[in-house]
């Protein structure tokens, strides 16, 4: 009987490593005219009662960790940044943009981001109106569509003040929310598409 026992965890173990062993992959958009250099502070969007916002502590729980890692501050009274993000494990059509990749666009402004070996140890009031003629050479949105996926995570990091997305990170998997490995997918999923905003702000300690 002990063996038989022995041989079923083994098994359950085996299964719940497959499960695990997703390889997600991450994209992201972002806004050119997002104030960057400012961000300090942030927030999760809470439910203002037009669209319901459902809170996943795992997921919580991994963009804190990762965003503080990067010298933001968790602040609810009136946040640089508010996250919201939304899981889907229906098919889902997104459409998603072609632009420079995030890092360089940031470093050609000035801006610090996470460097990967650090990983592992640890414009105020402008107009709204984003106007092709404003933006530098190679600041281009070329439309690039998703199509049915079988599920997907999706990130929004909001500018407070003004109400607006200034970047959206994404992965797309099929999320089995009976799985026993849920948790693990749920966070290696935030964790891949977070790792794409590596930004980080003056209170970050080099």
């Amino acid at each position: 009987m002990k063996k038989a026992h022995l041989c079923i965890l083994l098994t359950l173990f085996l299964s719940t490593a497959c499960f695990s062993s997703k390889d997600f992959v991450a994209e992201y958009d972002y806004d050119y005219r997002g104030n960057f250099k400012k961000y300090k502070t942030f927030a999760f969007m809470e439910d203002t009662g037009t669209d319901s916002v459902k809170h996943i502590p795992i997921i919580d729980k991994t963009i804190i960790s990762r965003l503080n890692s990067q010298g933001f501050r968790h602040q609810i009274d009136k946040p640089d940044i508010l996250i919201y993000y939304k899981l889907f494990v229906n098919q889902i059509r997104y459409r998603g943009y072609v632009q420079p990749e995030f890092d360089n666009w940031l470093a050609s402004r000035g801006l610090e981001i996470l460097k990967e070996e650090e990983e592992k140890d640890k414009r105020g009031e402008e107009d709204d109106i984003d106007n092709p003629e404003d933006r530098e050479k190679g600041e281009d949105y070329d439309n690039i569509k998703y199509y049915e996926n079988d599920g997907m995570l999706i990130i929004y990091v909001i500018d407070y003040k003004k109400n607006k997305t200034i970047w959206q990170g994404y992965t797309s998997a099929t999320f089995d929310v009976n799985s026993p490995s849920i948790n693990l997918d749920l966070t290696r999923a935030t964790y891949k598409v977070m790792n794409q905003f590596r930004l980080v702000t003056n209170n970050y300690s080099f």
